[in-house]
């Protein structure tokens, strides 16, 4: 597996995973599809401060990890909150691990102190990620997000760099 810095390229494959996302599961609280061009606004944004990696093997895109601020109030400037899509036929065979593990590398040549993580409705593949990573679990938000006709809570893990 091919681990590197996000490009103008990639951006029809992250936004074709991450509106199949959308669509389809509570893993993330949009509920509309982005469109490429709102996406790489995002990017752009992202990568100012923070790192945005993508997955391959074989040149076939895997998924992709970054960081962003998780709160814009000054005192938060060393705390993130980290995201990772993986296709879902990747699963189970270590790349989300490798990918991870390669954004938290990229956080500790940061000023980063502390990560967090939210994983909605309970994910077990999520949970089990992020525990593999060093995240301990933090707390859970009861009922704060409503898609797909129901309510769904949201559980923070945190790891200390």
């Amino acid at each position: 597996m091919k681990i590197r810095s996000v490009q103008e390229v990639d951006l029809e494959n992250i936004v074709k995973l991450y509106n199949f996302f959308i669509e389809n599961t509570v893993v993330t609280f949009e509920t509309e599809p982005i469109a490429v061009s709102e996406m790489k606004s995002r990017i752009d944004n992202i990568l100012c401060k923070y790192p945005f990696l993508i997955a391959e093997v074989d040149s076939e895109f895997v998924g992709y990890a970054y960081a962003t601020r998780w709160k814009e109030r000054a005192a938060y400037f060393a705390t993130v909150e980290s995201t990772v899509y993986l296709d879902s036929k990747f699963h189970g065979k270590g790349f989300g691990y490798a990918l991870y593990s390669a954004l938290l590398s990229e956080l500790k040549k940061s000023d980063t102190h502390s990560v967090i993580g939210g994983i909605a409705d309970k994910n077990a593949a999520s949970i089990a990620l992020h525990t593999k990573c060093g995240f301990k679990p933090i707390g859970t938000l009861k009922e704060v997000g409503f898609k797909h006709d129901r309510w769904i809570d949201v559980s923070y893990f945190q790891k200390i760099l």
